[in-house]
């Protein structure tokens, strides 16, 4: 037996409603062909890895994120943090594969190699493989928080959340069923390791299937980073210690929706901030008679830094033109230069901080 779908409550139905309407706004937002959106795009996305991440505690800084999800950075064996950011992230571009594939089917391989993705750094806990052993959640003070089902039935369990996944309430709604597969992937704890990891990742796959395309912008793993207290209090309160999945799941319904609704506003916010802040680097790139590719350049020293090989292939220009074009803007003193020759880079210095913010 396995979680199933409450009888929502009015109160749900609403905020179903709600969000719906911010889905729509945000899908709306996100058709714009704009340079910006490319780079709001691996924004949220590395934030959105780097915060799922973060709540099993991996830890690296925005920058970092960014560099390793955009292929700019790679992660040295054994720097478990960095490692597993980009596994999450390869786990994620494997979701973008399966979202679009006509032939797509919900079999046990997909969670399996998924979770292979995410965790295969750690080699020490089978990463691809089910549990063979118990499995509990600890607390911070060390006491059993959670008590996953016994090894021998994690096969028949996950087979039952696969059939389901399938064939199982296929009229509900999409971010009900994506909240759902979420509680039941994480209660029956399949794996020695990257439970939370394998359940967010599966949240995404059911949003991208269900006709979501670009997951990071929908997915809640940014707001589950930053209310981390807040999630295992709903799955606790849900799962009621051990694995008991006749329990009434309306309380991890409402918070995955709650958390839904801010996510999408802040992706709105998000939209339209970056839009201003493209307007703004253009109109600076105007006053001082430089071509508009420069744009590119200024974007890039504001989100995590650039260098010349990134610029010039962004920008599509040569090398030299790319050098060229970071002289200039480190001659204006827009940006700042760290390190030396090849391995030279340029980050934003203050005076473009404050006016792609509008504060000069």
């Amino acid at each position: 037996m396995i979680f199933q779908i409450p009888r929502l409550e009015q109160s749900l139905l609403d905020r179903l409603d709600e969000l719906e309407a911010l889905r729509h706004t945000l899908e709306r937002g996100m058709q714009t062909r704009s340079r910006w959106m490319g780079s709001l795009r691996r924004q949220v996305r590395a934030s959105s890895i780097e915060s799922s991440t973060s709540i099993e505690g991996f830890s690296v800084s925005p920058e970092e994120a960014l560099a390793l999800t955009s292929g700019r950075l790679v992660a040295e064996p054994g720097d478990e943090d960095r490692q597993a950011v980009a596994s999450y992230s390869r786990a994620m571009d494997h979701v973008g594969t399966m979202a679009v594939d006509p032939e797509f089917r919900w079999l046990d391989r997909v969670i399996l190699d998924l979770h292979f993705d995410a965790c295969y750094f750690q080699r020490d806990k089978d990463p691809g493989l089910w549990r063979l052993g118990p499995i509990g959640v600890t607390g911070a003070d060390g006491s059993l928080e959670y008590r996953g089902p016994e090894a021998g039935d994690v096969v028949g369990l996950m087979e039952e959340v696969l059939s389901w996944l399938a064939e199982g309430d296929l009229e509900a709604d999409v971010f009900v069923r994506a909240a759902m597969a979420h509680l039941n992937v994480i209660s029956v704890h399949p794996f020695r390791d990257g439970n939370g990891r394998i359940a967010r990742i599966i949240q995404s796959l059911v949003l991208a299937r269900g006709g979501l395309g670009s997951p990071e912008f929908f997915s809640i793993e940014e707001y589950l980073g930053g209310h981390t207290r807040e999630y295992y209090a709903a799955l606790r309160e849900t799962q009621g210690g051990s694995y008991q999945p006749d329990r009434d799941a309306t309380r991890w319904i409402a918070f995955c929706l709650d958390a839904h609704v801010a996510q999408a506003r802040r992706r709105l916010a998000q939209i339209e901030a970056a839009a201003a802040r493209w307007e703004r680097l253009e109109d600076l790139v105007s006053q001082h008679g430089w071509p508009d590719r420069m744009v590119i350049a200024l974007e890039q020293s504001l989100l995590g830094g650039t260098d010349r090989s990134r610029y010039a292939d962004e920008a599509d220009v040569s090398p030299a033109t790319a050098s060229a074009d970071l002289r200039r803007l480190l001659d204006a003193g827009l940006v700042e230069q760290r390190g030396r020759a090849r391995s030279s880079s340029y980050v934003a210095g203050t005076e473009l901080r404050d006016a792609a913010t509008g504060a000069a």
